[in-house]
């Protein structure tokens, strides 16, 4: 533990940051998996909305790179037209 007044403030709001960015990360990966776990249902397009909100929000406060957040949206949007595919052919 530091002595010095300003490296215990950094300590501790180092400590602090990382709960916070923890606790959005896990957020983050709850709304994709919700995602996932509904493709093929009628609340898939309302997931998928969801989990691209997610994203976009991870992106504006730095979590995820914009170019990750991009990624991951093109990819689930291909996996959504695929399975609504998939439900129409039946």
């Amino acid at each position: 533990m530091p002595n010095i007044k300003s490296a215990i403030k950094r300590v501790r709001l180092t400590s602090l940051r990382n709960q916070r960015n923890t606790a959005a990360r896990s957020a983050l990966k709850t709304s994709l998996r919700r995602f996932e776990e509904s493709l093929g249902g009628e609340d898939a397009a309302n997931n998928f909305q969801k989990a691209c909100c997610a994203l976009d929000k991870a992106k504006s406060k730095g979590l995820i790179h914009k170019n990750k957040a991009a990624r991951k949206k093109s990819r689930l949007a291909k996996r959504l037209a695929a399975t609504a595919k998939i439900v129409l052919a039946k």
